[in-house]
């Protein structure tokens, strides 16, 4: 939710930091703060807002020279987005500054104890409460900063990454993880902390990943110290080497970074299946599925574990990996399974999904999931994330950093590796010819071209979602495979402009949907020839004849559609199992350009955030 930013070496802290919390700018920006410590006092700058507010007030309100800080942009919590509870926050003697990404679940019942001993607290945050709690433990037994801080995290119930610094111990800073990510990067003499890696990637390619319930500390020219929280047990860090580069992370001449992922998606595809799909030779290489296939082929069963967008990629698997490989799977809320008591077994195989791999519900389900026995298989995008660690294998979409909170391209990477694992599948367990397994595997080939193709019709998305911007509620249709594209659709629709859609089975409208047709309703349907295509075309001649707009996204030279639809978006024909990739397309521009119409913050939507890392 948060972002975290720290620094201590020979450099000047506050650009790094700065810096850094722009990039992390997509994990919250309701507010942010900075901390630097000049040699002598902390100096401490915060504010309601973005990062740029705080920028402008720090060249108002603070000096910034020193070498060591930190800093905190912020998803609101505990406490609504003010100056006072905006992070970096004082302990009461003012020698201790914290910051925190996360949620102390039982904070309240700590801030009663400590205002009982005289503690006074000026927000509402429950972070206050932390670095209070670690000043109290520090002063109680005597102990040195690092001691108070594990002393004090085995109090807590919830989750954290946290940077801790006191003014008096003036060379290190104490960080400690449990549920939320936390990056140290290693430096020549110098150390950076982050909530991932991007505000540092300039500076070194070597990372550390805490795991959860670990901690360190981190000394100007010392090694890095890394012990577990509960056990006290040192612990030997294992280092990563950074794949991805600065412009990866910087928009590269587009407007925005939803707009530069949307045009990435046929080189992210090419990438999440390079080196995987050899389509010429007949085979996929999957590490991941390769030593343990015997596990997916014995399952009774495949459960499906995602939130939001990778919700709905995993819908899409549903439909693949049954219509294909013909192996029964559910498709769960990760935020519901895990509290509705869910039958598992050691039979089951569970694969979560999460672009980020660190979101939480979908964690806690991981969590459940093996400790019932079973088998899960995660499918992210961040190297190194909490879900990468967590699961017995996985696969990696490698569709490199996405900014944008709305995601783009997750969910088409997400479908193209859950794909590659279905038609595996398919092959080993004989559920698919050898004939028609190869021309899945050619037509899979060829969907970064038909996505680049699909991309040129943004001229006419563009004039489409100029009409259509100043709807007050949109529906969005589709069957088979496309149900769940109009469920994403509608999602776009409404995290990015702020309007109100819903997403149906086209077949579902006559069941209650179909009372709000009339001439001010835009019906976006997915009517590719692929699939139920007749059906479809029946649903658009029951909205036709309520006098609905129907906006129909459509097989690149269709007929029928047309002579009924206000307006026809063409995509390229394909398999009936791949076409999602290429349905979402004008989907996602159609949303983009309606948001930009409305001169909405298209890449910083109000009340999200890009990794939801508390439940």
């Amino acid at each position: 939710m948060c972002g975290i930013v720290g620094y201590i070496g020979k450099r000047e802290a506050y650009t790094i930091i700065m810096d850094g919390l722009k990039r992390l700018e997509y994990r919250g920006y309701d507010s942010a703060g900075i901390a630097l410590y000049d040699g002598s006092e902390i100096k401490l700058c915060k504010t309601k807002g973005k990062v740029a507010n705080l920028e402008a007030r720090v060249k108002e309100e603070i000096t910034t020279n020193g070498n060591v800080g930190i800093g905190h942009t912020r998803w609101a919590t505990h406490g609504v987005p003010n100056d006072v509870n905006s992070h970096p926050h004082y302990s009461n003697s003012g020698d201790l500054v914290i910051i925190h990404n996360g949620i102390i679940e039982n904070y309240d019942s700590i801030k009663t104890e400590l205002l009982k001993r005289g503690y006074v607290f000026k927000s509402d945050t429950d972070t206050e409460v932390l670095i209070n709690l670690i000043e109290e433990v520090k002063k109680k037994n005597n102990v040195k900063l690092g001691k108070a801080v594990q002393l004090a995290l085995k109090e807590v119930v919830g989750a954290y990454a946290i940077a801790v610094f006191d003014k008096n111990k003036p060379d290190e800073i104490v960080v400690a993880k449990l549920g939320s990510p936390l990056a140290i990067g290693i430096g020549e003499d110098e150390f950076f902390i982050a909530s991932d890696a991007s505000p540092f990637i300039e500076y070194t390619k070597n990372a550390i990943y805490l795991e959860d319930e670990e901690m360190a500390i981190v000394r100007r020219d010392k090694k890095i110290k890394i012990r577990k929280i509960n056990d006290d047990s040192e612990v030997t860090p294992a280092m990563q080497e950074l794949k991805f580069n600065l412009e990866q992370i910087e928009k590269g001449g587009y407007e925005h970074f939803m707009l530069k992922e949307i045009h990435e998606q046929p080189n992210a595809i090419r990438d999440t299946y390079r080196g995987r799909l050899l389509a010429n030779e007949g085979i996929i290489r999957m590490a991941g599925i390769d030593d343990n296939l015997e596990k997916f082929l014995n399952a009774n069963r495949i459960i499906i574990v995602a939130c939001g967008t990778s919700w709905h990629a995993g819908l899409v698997a549903e439909y693949i990996f049954e219509d294909l490989a013909r192996i029964p799977v559910e498709v769960e809320y990760a935020s519901e399974f895990r509290y509705r008591n869910p039958v598992i077994t050691d039979k089951d195989v569970v694969i979560a999904i999460s672009q980020s791999g660190e979101t939480a519900d979908t964690l806690a389900a991981i969590k459940l999931a093996k400790s019932k026995g079973a088998f899960v298989f995660g499918v992210c995008n961040v190297v190194g994330s909490t879900i990468a660690r967590e699961t017995n294998a996985g696969a990696y979409t490698h569709a490199g950093p996405e900014i944008g909170v709305a995601s783009t391209k997750a969910f088409t990477t997400q479908i193209t590796v859950l794909t590659l694992i279905a038609l595996k599948l398919a092959k080993a367990n004989g559920s698919m010819s050898k004939t028609v397994f190869h021309s899945h595997l050619q037509e899979l080939e060829l969907i970064p071209d038909k996505v680049k193709e699909a991309l040129k019709a943004d001229k006419h998305i563009k004039e489409v979602a100029h009409i259509y911007k100043d709807a007050k509620n949109c529906l969005y249709l589709g069957r088979g495979y496309n149900f769940p594209v109009a469920l994403e659709g509608a999602l776009k629709l409404k995290e990015i402009s702020y309007i109100h859609a819903e997403g149906y089975p086209a077949a579902e409208m006559k069941h209650g949907p179909i009372a709000l047709i009339d001439d001010q309703m835009p019906v976006f349907v997915i009517a590719t020839k692929k699939g139920h295509y007749e059906k479809v075309v029946s649903n658009i001649q029951e909205i036709k004849s309520r006098s609905g707009k129907i906006i129909g996204i459509v097989t690149k030279g269709d007929i029928d559609v047309k002579k009924v639809a206000d307006h026809v978006i063409e995509v390229p024909e394909t398999i009936e199992s791949l076409t999602p990739l290429l349905t979402t397309i004008p989907l996602q521009l159609l949303s983009y350009h309606i948001a930009v119409m409305l001169d909405k913050n298209v890449d910083q939507p109000r009340n999200l955030a890009k990794s939801v890392t508390v439940e």
